[in-house]
């Protein structure tokens, strides 16, 4: 620097004495002071530094380097405005900034914009801690709560970019200034939200931009103000996400719904703006028609098929199999497959159409309803043994007949079909009934013969003395079975004459045993037995005998003695 000083007071004066006394004149300019900004222009551009005047005796200089890369274009006898930084009696130099005139202009003008509340520009320097350093002649800050409407979560796309801005706060003293761009935007967005409010009206068709995107719908940008287009008004057909629709960003034409002045929130349709499929529903979709769909939603209680863009028709589960119980859906079909299903019923006004998947087969109800009568006889496999009855295939048919624990005989009590019967027996049984309608198909072993309680009341009467075998023994009786199978029930209390207070006492399960028939019931099927009765019965037979036996012998006794002569 000293050697650039030495080059310039030699170029322009060798006279050191009267170059002190221009400066010395200078410097009785009370114009010329130090922290001031004055016009200057350029005389000569040396190695390192530039040379002004700035309309004074004495020349100041400036170092080329605060010019960057704006030195090369410098030219002399151009005009730049300059802060004069010091003035040295000794040296007879003035030492001027250019960049300090800059700093200085632009806090005054920062200053005054502050004071009227007005807008200054800046141009995003880079990111710091909290938001941006923004360049308005000086560096000043930009919060990141005051960058947009929404605090944005990357900074990156705003740094090299230049905006307007609001002055929120200026320290000059700490050099600070604070930024606002947020404010500017919601000036902006208030005005334009008056003037959209002011021409909105219920079924307008309006352009928007998705500002935000959610599970239950997209916010779009009427212009100051958001409207919600709901996921179940984006269209006619199933959308499980906003995002499958549109994207942050994209332009809409969307239809206004609804409009609420007093809460100034605004629903809108997609959907609307196009034509509703359901209204040519009925015309292209007929009852029996085969068609083709995609599996857009499978649920506990059905599948949901896509027939056309915003038409879906349902495949419910019980009409997915003749004869299996499907548990879920997914056990037949798959998501976004395609699948053929039959038209079982079209309702436009409901929306609603119902469809088939068994009904591409035949029905194998109609198949056995065909090939077995009911009463004929038929061969059986057993195929599942429950606690209320025999399930069992027939040949050529996937239906299972149920044969139930009350069809399994006629006169024994049946209290666990497991005990008689195991799967993959194969048995006889009778055709009772084929219900299509609640598709039951019912089977009976017992019919395989004739009920021997129709014939009971002509072999069995009150009084009647019977022998049975014991097949039961309970706390209250015996049952005893007769040899056409059925049951009678001798009660504790009528198996002997004196008390019993256990039967086991009386007899054992597979002992004869002789009784009468005390009560004969054909409609309950109950017939009840006494062997006290038939014991007192014999007895009071025994003691008749006994007694006429005794009178007859009274009688001859008697005879003889009048036969005898009284004269002996």
């Amino acid at each position: 620097m000293q050697e650039n000083l030495n080059m310039v007071s030699s170029s322009k004066n060798n006279n050191n004495a009267e170059f002190a006394k221009l400066l010395e004149e200078t410097l009785t300019d009370n114009t010329l002071q130090e922290g001031k900004i004055v016009k200057g222009k350029i005389i000569d551009i040396l190695q390192k530094i530039v040379l002004i005047d700035v309309g004074f005796k004495s020349e100041g200089f400036i170092g080329l380097d605060e010019f960057g890369a704006q030195a090369q274009d410098l030219k002399k006898g151009q005009e730049i405005e300059v802060f004069i930084d010091r003035i040295d009696d000794e040296m007879g130099t003035i030492e001027l900034s250019k960049e300090r005139a800059q700093t200085v202009k632009a806090w005054e003008d920062i200053d005054k914009i502050f004071e009227n509340d007005e807008i200054i520009e800046g141009k995003v320097l880079k990111k710091v801690k909290g938001g941006l350093t923004v360049d308005v002649g000086i560096a000043a800050f930009l919060p990141t709560s005051q960058i947009d409407l929404r605090p944005p979560k990357n900074l990156d796309p705003y740094v090299g970019k230049k905006f307007q801005f609001k002055i929120l706060k200026l320290n000059k003293k700490r050099g600070n200034v604070v930024l606002s761009r947020r404010a500017l935007l919601e000036n902006e967005r208030d005005s334009i939200k008056q003037k959209t409010l002011e021409n909105i009206e219920e079924g307008q068709i309006v352009t928007g931009v998705v500002k935000n995107i959610t599970d239950y719908g997209a916010f779009v940008d009427l212009g100051g103000i958001d409207g919600l287009l709901h996921v179940t008004d984006m269209s006619w057909g199933r959308v499980e996400n906003p995002s499958e629709i549109c994207k942050v960003g994209d332009t809409l034409k969307v239809k206004v719904l609804k409009y609420d002045v007093e809460r100034e929130r605004v629903s809108l349709g997609l959907k609307q703006i196009s034509k509703d499929p359901w209204e040519e529903v009925e015309s292209k979709f007929q009852i029996g028609q085969k068609i083709i769909g995609k599996i857009v939603s499978l649920t506990n209680y059905g599948a949901f098929v896509e027939l056309a863009p915003g038409i879906e028709g349902l495949i419910h589960i019980s009409e997915m199999s003749w004869t299996k119980k499907i548990a879920h859906p997914s056990h037949v079909l798959k998501l976004h497959d395609n699948v053929e299903s039959v038209v079982l019923d079209v309702d436009a006004d409901g929306r609603r159409i119902s469809l088939g998947l068994k009904q591409l087969e035949p029905n194998p109800w109609d198949i056995l309803e065909d090939k077995y009568q009911e009463g004929s006889r038929v061969h059986c496999s057993v195929k599942n043994v429950t606690d209320f009855g025999l399930f069992v295939g027939v040949p050529d048919c996937p239906i299972d007949g149920l044969i139930h624990i009350s069809d399994l005989s006629w006169t024994k009590k049946v209290s666990s079909p497991a005990e008689h019967y195991k799967a993959g027996d194969e048995i006889e049984a009778v055709v009772l009934k084929i219900d299509k309608l609640n598709e039951k198909f019912s089977l009976g072993l017992k019919q395989l013969t004739p009920d021997p309680w129709n014939e009971a009341s002509a072999k069995y009467s009150q009084g009647q003395t019977v022998t049975g075998k014991v097949i039961k023994i309970a706390d209250f009786g015996v049952f005893i079975e007769f040899e056409d199978g059925l049951e009678a029930l001798i009660r504790t209390s009528e198996l002997a004459k004196e008390r019993v207070s256990d039967p086991k006492e009386v007899c054992q399960v597979g002992d004869e045993i002789t009784g009468k028939v005390v009560n004969l019931d054909i409609h309950d099927r109950k017939i009840a037995v006494s062997r006290k009765t038939l014991l007192e019965d014999e007895e009071e037979s025994h003691l008749k005998n006994y007694m006429n036996k005794q009178s007859v012998k009274s009688k001859v006794k008697l005879g003889d003695l009048m036969k005898e002569d009284p004269k002996d």
